[in-house]
């Protein structure tokens, strides 16, 4: 099963692609969609739909995996995410791929085994269990991954 975990955002968009089979990781590329600051949102929007597009296709995606939405302090900053879902849920509709939501609650447990783990914890148990040599970058990148590890393991490829 090939899944793609997505971290959401506007500025950045992580991405991680793992493949699972039989209990095991076999392959993993990760990276970001990046759009550009003072680029008015709906081109930011665009770049976004088109590039997810293309991450479908180009690794075979069969399943997806994204942070559920939860709001914060900042609403501003929780509207332009939920924009950036809205496109990114769109562009796997459209490529009829399933997008399951996990919250940050499940993927710590999934990736690491405790609730309340943190970003550091998190980052090197995504490096050992997809046998990286070094820990994801951006950031972005390795909770995407972190967000497809808890899909294979909640949903059991």
């Amino acid at each position: 099963m090939i899944i793609l975990g997505i971290d959401p955002g506007v500025a950045t968009v992580g991405w991680g692609v793992v493949e699972y089979k039989g209990n095991k990781f076999l392959g993993s590329d990760y990276g970001a969609i990046i759009t550009p600051a003072h680029t008015p949102l709906c081109d930011r929007i665009e770049q976004i739909f088109d590039e997810a597009s293309r991450l479908v296709d180009y690794y075979h995606v069969e399943t997806a995996a994204m942070e559920k939405l939860f709001f914060n302090t900042n609403s501003k900053t929780a509207i332009d995410v939920a924009q950036a879902r809205g496109v990114l849920l769109l562009a796997l509709t459209k490529k009829r791929i399933h997008c399951s939501e996990f919250t940050p609650l499940q993927v710590k447990q999934a990736v690491t085994g405790y609730g309340r783990a943190d970003k550091q914890q998190i980052e090197a148990m995504v490096k050992m269990l997809l046998n990286l040599e070094k820990i994801p970058r951006p950031d972005d990148a390795a909770d995407a991954l972190a967000m497809a590890i808890c899909c294979a393991h909640c949903l059991r490829f």
